[in-house]
């Protein structure tokens, strides 16, 4: 990986790695998938969700015809354990904004050593939060890092603060809410978002939306049918984090 220099410091020792201001986004996502735990093999080629042999995947929207469920598929760069869970959880509640540049590399690392999953993609866009969301807007952060650790300008990335879809109310949070609460809450998310059109055209387009977790999937879904009834012809879904479940 680095011939005759020092060793990367492995994920989650990044902020004492000798190549945290140097390093690139194929270098920080090939040291972190060393420790990274990888998707299951089987997995939902939908959802990621972990698959028994011979079984379909447990989550109801994969069943769906892809015009009820909003998006085509999802990926994750890995599964939500361990040091991932903990330094997401530290850049959304504890504003580690450190975090924000390593998802970046971790996101565009993954991005180019997926030219099938990226093919076609007109647009990346974040799932967004709430413009006045504390202690930091912390999808934006990650979004603008990745545009930043793209240096060669590869993929329809937004530059820093010229996000094309904005969330300009705060909405109810999701977070230990009965399924159908989870569900409600997913729907207003999704109804208070905004296509900022001077940032490109949304009609027939194939948008990538990248969020951090995904879990069942539900707020996934009502971003993506909100773009698809503006006009999107494919929506595909990339997270950092597949949260693994049974059911």
């Amino acid at each position: 990986m680095t011939a005759g220099l020092p060793e990367p410091a492995g994920f989650p020792d990044c902020p004492v790695c000798a190549y945290l201001t140097t390093g690139t986004a194929r270098l920080c996502s090939d040291c972190a998938g060393r420790t990274l735990q990888p998707l299951a093999d089987p997995h939902c080629p939908v959802c990621s969700q972990a698959l028994a042999p011979g079984r379909p995947c447990g989550n109801r929207l994969c069943a769906l015809p892809e015009a009820e469920r909003g998006f085509s598929r999802v990926d994750a760069v890995a599964v939500y354990s361990g040091a991932l869970r903990d330094k997401i959880h530290r850049l959304k509640y504890d504003g580690a904004h450190g975090w924000a540049m390593i998802f970046g590399r971790l996101l565009v690392g993954w991005m180019e050593s997926h030219p099938d999953q990226m093919r076609g993609v007109d647009y990346v866009v974040g799932n967004p939060t709430h413009t006045g969301r504390q202690p930091i807007q912390h999808i934006e952060a990650i979004m603008d890092a990745a545009y930043t650790e793209d240096v060669a300008r590869t993929f329809p990335l937004s530059p820093p603060g010229a996000h094309r879809l904005i969330k300009q109310k705060q909405t109810p949070r999701s977070a230990n809410k009965d399924l159908d609460d989870k569900r409600a809450a997913a729907a207003a998310h999704a109804a208070a978002l905004t296509w900022t059109a001077d940032t490109g055209d949304i009609e027939g387009s194939t948008i990538l939306l990248v969020d951090d977790v995904f879990t069942s999937g539900s707020q996934l879904q009502h971003v993506a049918l909100r773009l698809r009834a503006s006009g999107a012809a494919d929506v595909r879904g990339l997270v950092l984090a597949r949260v693994p479940w049974s059911g």
